[in-house]
């Protein structure tokens, strides 16, 4: 004995809906994947706050990024590597305006660049996992804010919003007068 059917009825299975415009809907929605698919509106609030969290992450990952930048930079300095260059002055301009700059050990011009000092592969390893993992959640709540849900879309805002507040509390003053960022590379994609 089949127990199995049901005599030719058939449950209707709950269906993800795909809007391509601006929406608030709560039912039936799926968060990009088929499995993330919320069916109630509890489920709904839940996964808003996941990607507030997620959001939040994302900051966290970002400021990660920043700060193992730093200790492998003091590092490297203490190793006596990464020294900056002695600068020479070469053109300046009627008002004594600094046109060009070179380099006192090479001549190579200033403005081609710092000078670049090799990172050790371990650090690499890690700056490159770290980096990957921020341009994967960076890319997700991408696919997050593409549901076009108002909700979501404000989840993630706030979650952005949140992160900042919490791991960005100082700035480089002189860095952001000088025509720097304040804030360093926006959330969008990476």
């Amino acid at each position: 004995m089949d127990h199995g059917d049901h005599g030719g009825h058939h449950m209707p299975m709950p269906r993800c809906t795909m809007n391509m415009l601006w929406n608030t809907q709560i039912e039936d929605t799926c968060i990009v994947f088929e499995s993330w698919h919320i069916s109630t509106k509890t489920g709904f609030v839940f996964s808003c706050i996941a990607i507030v969290f997620l959001g939040i992450f994302y900051e966290w990952l970002r400021e990660a990024q920043k700060n193992l930048d730093r200790r492998i930079a003091a590092r490297l300095r203490a190793q006596g590597k990464g020294k900056g260059h002695v600068a020479v002055v070469s053109a300046v301009d009627a008002d004594g305006d600094v046109l060009e700059e070179e380099d006192l050990l090479t001549g190579v011009p200033a403005w081609k660049g710092a000078v670049q000092t090799s990172v050790p592969v371990a650090s690499r390893v890690f700056r490159a996992t770290l980096y990957g993992a921020t341009v994967f959640l960076s890319f997700f709540l991408m696919l997050v804010f593409m549901t076009y849900n108002a909700y979501l879309i404000l989840a993630t805002v706030l979650g952005a919003a949140i992160g900042h507040y919490i791991f960005t509390p100082t700035m480089d003053v002189d860095a952001v007068l000088a025509g720097g960022s304040a804030a360093g590379k926006s959330m969008a994609c990476h």
